[in-house]
């Protein structure tokens, strides 16, 4: 499909929903119609992703629903289509903004017109980076996500909100320099940006490690990787509970979706030979944030530390590069994303009536909250990876396709399961279970209809893909294998002529 097209819509919808807000008075009814007009916009949005997943071929590795303009020539294309890969993404983008929407109708008052815009073009944003077939169209759209979410913490977050709007923006951004130095590197050899050629150009082993490197520092950072992930955090904490349900759902996907996009399969010789420095700051990332959660006091916090973990399993699976690895990798990115959203969500519920996300201030949920403590208790054991939820498959794959490649890498990653049982159980008991004592908490009501239907449809689905994850991984299963063969026979070629030379 040549020209502007489904994907297309996909992407500038939310774009022209945020035009419409603009245009609504600066008043309470301003304010009503601005959040209306932006819960319209993202359901449109899902609604068309769901078409394009019911016109997309499972069976297929190739790129589908491809569009294709002429841009600023000289090799630059307007240029859009998903895979395997890329589609669930897109799935699961349209499917969060309107848990964002909705999560913040009673808690925004302020600059509510404003913050709807940002929160629909940041959604183009990220829709953009999965669509995206052309190098610097991603680069755009990869970068341009930084502004709303930049916005969104520093004008809407916490006390320390400047600070950590400030932080995010630094550390991602100075990243995504050096790949942006790359892009023109590969620019240089290939001639073009159109990602279908440059995942055919054999760049030599030294480029390779170079433009590794590059992509390295920009989506290591965006995951994020220890020793890079102290941003995240305190990004968290300051931000509103929709800006923390999006950063976790969302943005931290796109540095492991750079990972498959480019990485792997344009630079299959650095990632093999940079693959046990990967899985050393896995196994680190996942044994040392486990064990800061275990002392933090602020329930955000926590979960923002178990997202760093989580996201150590992901890279894990990735550069181990067998079926089971990288697919356990996208499953788990996937599942992470609603359910470290619900975890943000659940923490909301409680902030709104409270004030507070102290876990002190809290004990004895449950005889006040029932509803309440049902829905975090199921998320708390996904987020632990029981069989059963969602969280149990990815972490279960990426820890065999370990397996297969370092008994001790997967020993050492395993251990992360014993700790993320450790702190989410601490968090649970401390904030549902114990004696009802403080006065603070009695006039508490529970679930109201709103955020009954915020947290049943991620229930639900954690769920229903911990026993049923076959969607997902036949989803990806055909782009998959073609990722891993291109690897192999990358190396499988290096390998035969490094034997003829000597």
């Amino acid at each position: 499909m040549f020209g502007f097209g489904l994907l297309s819509a996909l992407v500038f919808l939310p774009l022209l929903g945020a035009l419409f807000i603009f245009t609504l008075r600066d008043d309470e009814a301003g304010y009503c119609n601005a959040r209306w007009a932006a819960l319209w916009t993202t359901l449109i949005v899902l609604a068309l992703s769901l078409y394009a997943w019911a016109q997309f071929d499972q069976s297929s590795a190739a790129f589908q629903l491809v569009e294709q303009r002429s841009w600023f020539g000289a090799g630059l294309v307007y240029k859009l289509g998903v895979d395997g890969i890329s589609m669930p993404f897109v799935l699961l983008t349209a499917f969060l903004m309107p848990f964002c929407i909705l999560a913040s109708w009673e808690s925004i008052t302020t600059r509510v017109r404003e913050y709807m815009i940002a929160f629909l073009v940041l959604e183009t944003m990220m829709i953009g980076v999965f669509t995206a077939l052309d190098l610097v169209l991603f680069y755009l759209f990869f970068e341009g996500g930084l502004i709303p979410m930049f916005l969104i913490i520093g004008i809407w977050g916490g006390k320390r909100r400047i600070y950590a709007s400030f932080k995010f923006f630094l550390y991602t951004l100075l990243g995504s320099l050096l790949m942006l130095v790359a892009v023109m590197a590969m620019y240089g050899v290939a001639g073009t940006t159109d990602i279908t050629v440059l995942l055919k150009t054999n760049f030599s082993a030294h480029m390779q490690t170079w433009l590794w490197l590059a992509f390295f520092a920009s989506f290591a950072v965006k995951m994020p990787m220890w020793p890079v992930h102290t941003w995240l955090p305190d990004a968290h904490v300051e931000a509103p509970t929709a800006g923390s349900v999006i950063l976790a759902g969302i943005l931290l996907k796109m540095g492991g979706y750079g990972f498959i996009r480019f990485s792997l399969p344009m630079f299959p010789l650095a990632s093999h030979d940079f693959a046990p420095l990967v899985w050393s700051l896995s196994i680190i990332a996942i044994i040392y944030t486990s064990l800061v959660a275990l002392v933090q006091e602020d329930m955000k916090k926590l979960i923002a530390y178990s997202s760093v973990a989580h996201m150590g399993y992901v890279t894990m699976g990735l550069f181990a590069m067998t079926p089971q690895g990288v697919q356990g990798a996208v499953f788990q990115m996937v599942s992470h994303g609603f359910v470290s959203g619900a975890l943000f969500l659940c923490v909301g519920v409680v902030y709104d009536r409270l004030h507070t996300r102290e876990i002190a201030a809290y004990g004895g949920l449950v005889k006040i909250m029932p509803l309440y403590a049902i829905a975090f208790m199921v998320f708390t054991m996904a987020n632990v990876g029981l069989p059963g939820t969602s969280g149990f498959v990815g972490e279960f794959l990426t820890l065999i396709g370990a397996f297969e490649v370092s008994g001790w890498v997967a020993l050492f990653a395993t251990s992360g399961v014993i700790l993320s049982a450790a702190y989410a159980l601490f968090l649970y008991r401390r904030v549902v279970f114990g004696a009802l004592e403080k006065s603070s908490l009695m006039g508490m009501s529970d679930l109201s209809r709103r955020e009954v239907a915020l947290l049943a449809p991620l229930l639900l689905l954690t769920i229903y893909y911990g026993v049923h994850p076959a969607p997902i991984l036949d989803a990806c299963a055909a782009s998959v294998d073609q990722l891993i063969k291109g690897y192999d026979a990358a190396l499988s070629l290096t390998k035969t002529a490094a034997l003829s030379l000597h």
